[in-house]
């Protein structure tokens, strides 16, 4: 059973930067691509990013390119997600996940496995 575990959420004002991370466990991590997504309040979960095992091709959602970076360490069986010029309407539930594929694929439904969320709340 594959485990997600997510650190690095707060409060943060605008313009301010937060690193997430994201711990795996279960799995052979390297093999698969992981991905970033959010979920704010009355709103449906979103694609932010996503890294393929490699870590050579991601994607970003087009509201946080420029701005949010995903990379991972293998060794450490970690993603990460920089984000930086942070605004308010970035505001919500951060989600690591992996999916069994090996491309950085974006589709929710493409993904197999879910942390619990790390919470980002961005003051103005």
């Amino acid at each position: 059973q594959v485990q997600l575990v997510e650190s690095g959420g707060g409060l943060v004002q605008a313009g301010g930067s937060l690193r997430l991370s994201c711990a795996a466990s279960g799995r052979t991590f390297s093999t698969y691509a992981m991905g970033w997504f959010r979920q704010a309040p009355g709103k449906e979960r979103e694609f932010v990013a996503a890294i393929s095992w490699s870590g050579r091709s991601s994607n970003y959602a087009d509201s946080v390119k420029g701005r949010f970076t995903v990379s991972r360490d293998n060794a450490e069986n970690t993603v990460y997600l920089q984000m930086s010029s942070l605004k308010p309407e970035d505001t919500a539930v951060y989600y690591c996940a992996l999916s069994s594929r090996a491309m950085a694929v974006i589709r929710d439904v493409l993904y197999d496995y879910w942390g619990q969320g790390t919470q980002v709340t961005v003051s103005s």
